[in-house]
């Protein structure tokens, strides 16, 4: 079957995410919703830790697919573009089964809805409840090792009765709730996974010269456009080091894609016999890039299921086929998007950059380096400068420029995410 980092990353749901202001609320709270003693249904109630509701507010009735996956454990639910309200994030305690979910567009006219669960779990009720012009989807999971085990503590995503809304005409105003701070609302949001990768490290010095040490420059810049990104609150960054060690080639790589990365950048100094100066953007090799791409095209389309999730949709009446076709063809439309991705994200480099720093003649190059053999992660390499030449090699150890030269990076970022291409998620 395939690997886990490649479902994880082959089924996410990028960005463009939706406002999520709705309260998460057990059955007993939902019937107090409709006027009941809260206390007195608490107590005449006893939940079942293994089975969930999950709601989504509709602002009309629509067509949906609804399966469940392992291996990540995911529910998927797939929609036509259409508002949707969601439950508030749990916290860091799962409620029911559900451990985390988000939604957003998946192509142009199309949403969808991906909540992460605690386990193996069968869809034994999918249904849209109608409330005047508004709708609701309701969905009842429980867990497919379990069976029906009563007694336990289940818990309720929404509510049933009185939905909040989302602006759409028909949907009741939501109970008034203390605003919740800059920082709560960035943490509830999606955010693309960043990983920075600077070069070599421990016993692996890189070029040296002029007092300049490859690893130890590339380590500084990488922490200042780490720290610079993480404070727009907009992304989560991750390097593959943050001290003077080193890490195996592949495994950076590996990394990345574990991490089910937005994009990779690599960060380096390079090192000429000649006077060579400014920076260089490279990217995988088309050739290289091509043959991955055919690659892995043919691998997710023959594995995209495993016998155990098989027998996971059967048991729920899933249609197997289906399913599979839909996870061919959002394999390959990732993997196809890997590469103009890259592309978009390298022009948005050269272009940001150059206003920042010196970037050598023609700074579009492309490379077979190992860490750029990925067709599931934009990636690319930045050579910061040349540390064979005398005054690249000051700048690279300048705070000042590190701070202007990392800024026009990270505004190159926000600018590759402005595209509809990095929008759209697979």
């Amino acid at each position: 079957m395939v690997s886990g980092r490649w479902r994880r990353a082959l089924l996410r749901a990028l960005l463009a995410v939706l406002p999520i202001a709705l309260s998460a609320t057990c059955e007993a709270q939902q019937v107090a919703a409709a006027g009941a003693d809260a206390e007195e249904v608490a107590a005449a109630s006893k939940p079942n830790r293994n089975r969930t509701r999950f709601i989504i507010g509709l602002e009309r009735a629509v067509d949906f697919q609804v399966f469940a996956l392992t291996n990540p454990n995911r529910v998927f639910v797939d929609l036509p573009d259409v508002k949707l309200q969601l439950p508030a994030l749990p916290s860091e305690a799962p409620v029911g089964l559900v451990k985390f979910f988000r939604g957003g567009l998946s192509a142009p006219g199309k949403a969808r809805v991906v909540i992460d669960v605690t386990g193996p779990v069968i869809i034994e009720r999918s249904s849209i409840e109608k409330d005047g012009k508004a709708a609701r989807l309701v969905l009842e999971m429980a867990a497919a090792e379990s069976g029906d085990a009563n007694g336990q503590d289940g818990r309720s995503l929404g509510s049933i009765v009185a939905p909040y809304a989302l602006g759409a005409a028909g949907l009741q105003p939501p109970v008034p709730k203390p605003a919740l701070s800059p920082r709560a609302r960035a943490e509830a949001m999606y955010r693309p996974v960043i990983v920075i990768d600077p070069g070599h490290g421990g016993d692996d010095t890189g070029a040296t010269r002029h007092g300049t040490v490859e690893k130890d420059v590339v380590l500084a810049f990488s922490l200042k456009l780490r720290d610079k990104l993480q404070s727009t609150g907009r992304y989560k960054v991750l390097l593959t080091r943050e001290t003077d060690t080193f890490v195996e080639l592949n495994a950076r790589r590996e990394f990345a894609e574990r991490q089910l990365a937005s994009l990779f950048v690599a960060v380096h100094a390079d090192y000429a016999q000649s006077n060579a100066r400014g920076a260089t953007i490279y990217s995988l090799r088309d050739s290289v890039a091509s043959s991955l791409q055919r690659s892995a095209r043919g691998e997710v389309s023959e594995h995209v299921l495993s016998d155990q999730e098989i027998t996971a949709l059967k048991k729920s009446d899933g249609d197997v086929s289906a399913v599979k076709a839909i996870l061919s063809d959002l394999a390959r439309r990732e993997v196809d998007m890997t590469r103009d991705r890259t592309s978009v994200f390298v022009k948005s480099v050269i272009e940001f950059m150059g206003e920042s720093t010196g970037l050598k003649d023609n700074p579009d190059r492309s490379a077979a380096f190992v860490v750029l053999k990925s067709a599931k992660v934009p990636s690319i390499l930045i050579e910061l400068g040349y540390v064979t030449n005398e005054a690249d090699a000051q700048l690279l150890k300048s705070e000042r420029w590190r701070e202007k030269v990392s800024s026009s990076i990270v505004t190159a970022i926000e600018n590759y995410f402005s595209h509809q291409l990095a929008r759209l998620p697979m």
